[in-house]
């Protein structure tokens, strides 16, 4: 029901600007045909009509993104909603349990570890809701910037996702390309973590099926360093490929349905990559055939290159 009063809005605002914009251009045609001898007439009218036909289109086109804006906090709440109200539900069902009946240890440490697992899941969704929040809003004198071992963040964030997804070992790969080179960065270890945790537990969450994810690193280029993360899951489209990295988008898919998110997770990844001095994108071969997050982000110098950097700073200045 919302959906279809959603799109029956866009269509009727890009109706609106359409038959504006075509009823400006017939106004416009029809004064240049009656006053095209008069000069001082068609240098006023031209300039005017002009400034009415970008006026309605920019406020058509702006129409249009607050329509699907909306779209997409809705969908933004009714994803918060389920995922607050599920594990919590859980938590009061078994708490009631515990409550009313009596039950052996073995079964009460079962329940304490279910509802363990369920606080963990709220707590993640909150702290990704307010990690979405403060990293748009931290100024950049507040960031902190200290040397990270991509290496060793890839290796605890895989050990973390296994733990928390209970995944056999076998099903993250990693490898490293060039393992006697150094893969520092300068930057915030806990964001960095929060970007690599979000893209392996998107590929835990859409692997459709068997879990198979490829962790790869290559740290050979003397400026970057690279780093992806794969998977075989359900793969995105390619029209989807830059527009999943937006605030609250999920990729429409019907097979999907009963997965459930913020679509804030990649949003987050972009956005820390680029506070980094880096980049991320997406890979895909089509919808059935997995994703790949690739990550690119500056290597941190040298401690006798930052000092030379700073010599000649000086010497410059």
């Amino acid at each position: 029901m919302h959906i279809t009063r959603r799109k029956k809005s866009m269509f009727f605002f890009i109706a609106l600007g359409v038959c504006l914009v075509a009823l400006t251009i017939t106004l416009s045609a029809g004064w240049l045909i009656l006053n095209w001898r008069e000069w001082v007439p068609l240098a006023l009218g031209i300039p005017i009509f002009l400034v009415l036909m970008v006026g309605v289109t920019l406020n058509t086109i702006f129409l249009v993104r607050e329509v699907r804006r909306n779209e997409q906090q809705d969908s933004f709440l009714n994803a918060v909603t389920h995922e607050l109200k599920t594990p919590l539900a859980s938590i009061r069902l078994y708490l009631e349990t515990l409550k009313l009946r009596e039950l052996s240890e073995t079964q009460r440490q079962e329940f304490y570890s279910i509802m363990l697992a369920d606080n963990n899941r709220l707590l993640a969704m909150v702290e990704q809701v307010l990690k979405a929040g403060e990293i748009r809003q931290r100024p950049a004198s507040n960031r902190v910037r200290i040397p990270v071992d991509i290496g060793e963040l890839l290796a605890n964030c895989i050990a973390t996702t296994l733990q928390r997804h209970h995944l056999d070992p076998a099903s993250i790969q990693s490898m490293r390309f060039d393992a006697s080179a150094s893969a520092l960065v300068l930057g915030n270890p806990e964001d960095l973590q929060t970007a690599v945790l979000n893209v392996l537990d998107n590929a835990v969450k859409y692997a459709n099926g068997k879990v198979d994810i490829q962790v790869r690193l290559n740290a050979s280029d003397s400026t970057w360093v690279r780093f992806s993360i794969a998977d075989q899951g359900v793969g995105i489209p390619a029209g989807q490929l830059k527009r999943v990295f937006l605030r609250f988008y999920r990729v429409p898919n019907r097979s999907l349905l009963n997965v459930k998110g913020t679509g804030l997770g990649l949003f987050l990844v972009r956005n820390i990559a680029q506070q980094h001095g880096g980049e991320v994108y997406a890979e895909s071969a089509g919808e059935g055939r997995g994703t790949t997050i690739h990550f690119q982000l500056p290597r941190a110098l040298p401690a006798n290159d930052d000092a030379a950097a700073v010599n000649r700073a000086t010497l410059t200045a």
